[in-house]
């Protein structure tokens, strides 16, 4: 951003270098759709305002890429579905609009699973995405194992990111050179700032152990344990509390989400977009056969439990009673925040990511319901939170420790985040095969070492 502030990279220049990246990296299978001339029409018009000293924002001429879950006016989104192969909106999502208002320059829509229903990115019509740092030189010389997942569903977001395709997917990510600064001498010197820290340390009783799960990997919980001591040692305050009822949050979400799933997707019919299959015995045949033809098993399954959930008979029990399981996990986070806590710390995922052939050894809903397990509370309880990696696995992967705010308190979040950010200095991947691309790319930033050690 300063760079092209300063004149020292151009929009165009800037875009060309992240589209040969995506062309380099393409085996990573990050983009469903690379939209090369709109987004090189999007760096010349930026170009031409940054010289009449008109920039739009903060984001102009920042190269962007879109999950393919949002919609985006003249450009296919399909929700890597054969439901919605070849669908061509008319109108931009709220959240493109603004990224396009500001001045961003769309590189393309990222891949993930089918209606953005996993957590590996391995079950969208297109394929799986490959997380870069299965081939990045940190991991390569510890273990050179088969190729990784790139988590989900966001996966092609990911990929797209840490292969510096582009600098910010969606509106909820936002990278660190984006990130507004912030005066952070206050928070380093201030007993104010209270951090919880869901850890039950060893030898001790089992208090607020929600989040120590027995499947969490040894090195994530050292991690999480170094990173609760490094905000001590600048003055915040940690403690230990309680969430009883996040337990619960992953059969709560399973409930609320395929009951939704399954009265958004009636939509999906054959007869007014999408996919329509050429059976026309009947109106109800054509119906039938548009959905077997159009959804994957793992959405089919997902409306069938909800309907199934929604039933009259069902009703009260199934999903009357999810709500108010989700009441009981969204105040136990108000009472948490309401005691004085200013963020939370825990972990985002139970390990680094595993290899492809490991992952599907187990089928979508249980895979799911593993990997989000320390991330599906706070969307029950619509709370802002962000995962910061923090240091490299013993097999050169990183492990990332999520930060999690008060609601509507996100430049709160993001500005712990950052300072939470610079004091780990996690490194820049290493794609060996793609260093002079990644080096004209990073030109203003420095590559650092990992200060949070195993």
């Amino acid at each position: 951003m300063l760079a092209l502030k300063h004149g020292q990279i151009t929009p165009t220049e800037l875009c060309q270098k992240c589209l040969s990246l995506i062309k380099k990296t393409k085996f990573l299978n990050a983009y469903i759709t690379v939209s090369e001339e709109v987004a090189l029409k999007q760096a010349e018009e930026s170009e031409k305002r940054y010289k009449q000293g008109q920039s739009l924002g903060d984001l102009d001429g920042i190269p962007v890429a879109v999950k393919d879950n949002f919609s985006t006016s003249g450009i296919e989104t399909t929700c890597a579905s054969n439901m919605l192969k070849g669908y061509i909106p008319p109108y931009n999502a709220t959240v493109v609009q603004k990224l396009l208002d500001q001045g961003a320059l769309l590189m393309g829509k990222t891949n993930l699973d089918e209606f953005a229903m996993g957590s590996g990115s391995t079950d969208g019509v297109f394929g799986a995405v490959k997380n870069p740092w299965s081939y990045s030189k940190q991991h390569r010389e510890k273990r050179p194992l088969n190729w990784l997942i790139a988590g989900g569903s966001s996966g092609g977001s990911a990929a797209a990111v840490a292969a510096l395709t582009c600098f910010c997917w969606d509106y909820r990510h936002v990278p660190p050179c984006l990130v507004l600064k912030a005066v952070l001498n206050r928070l380093k010197n201030s007993k104010e700032i209270q951090l919880l820290y869901l850890f039950c340390q060893s030898h001790t009783e089992c208090v607020s152990s929600e989040y120590l799960v027995p499947e969490l990997s040894g090195e994530v919980r050292s991690l999480w344990s170094q990173a609760a001591d490094l905000f001590e040692s600048q003055g915040a305050k940690v403690i230990e509390v309680s969430l009883p009822h996040t337990l619960y949050s992953i059969v709560c979400y399973h409930v609320l989400c395929t009951s939704e799933v399954a009265s958004n997707m009636a939509r999906f019919d054959g007869l007014q977009y999408g996919h329509r299959s050429a059976i026309s015995v009947s109106t109800e045949a054509m119906y039938a056969a548009t959905r077997r033809e159009g959804f994957n098993d793992v959405v089919r399954g997902r409306i069938l439990s909800g309907n199934f959930f929604l039933l009259k008979e069902n009703y009260e029990n199934y999903f009357i009673k999810a709500q108010k399981v989700r009441r009981l996990i969204v105040n136990d986070f108000l009472n948490v925040f309401n005691s004085g806590v200013d963020v939370l710390l825990t972990p985002t995922t139970l390990s680094e990511a595993v290899p492809y052939a490991e992952f599907i050894k187990e089928d979508n809903r249980t895979r799911s319901a593993q990997d989000d397990i320390f991330t599906q509370a706070v969307n029950m309880a619509g709370l802002p939170a962000v995962s910061i990696p923090v240091a490299l696995s013993k097999q050169g992967l990183p492990v990332g420790l999520q930060l999690i705010g008060r609601a509507f308190c996100d430049q709160q979040l993001l500005t712990i985040a950052k300072w939470f950010e610079k004091q780990v200095q996690f490194p820049i991947i290493q794609l060996q095969e793609f260093m002079d691309d990644y080096s004209s790319v990073l030109d203003n930033q420095k590559l650092t070492s990992v200060s949070l050690q195993q």
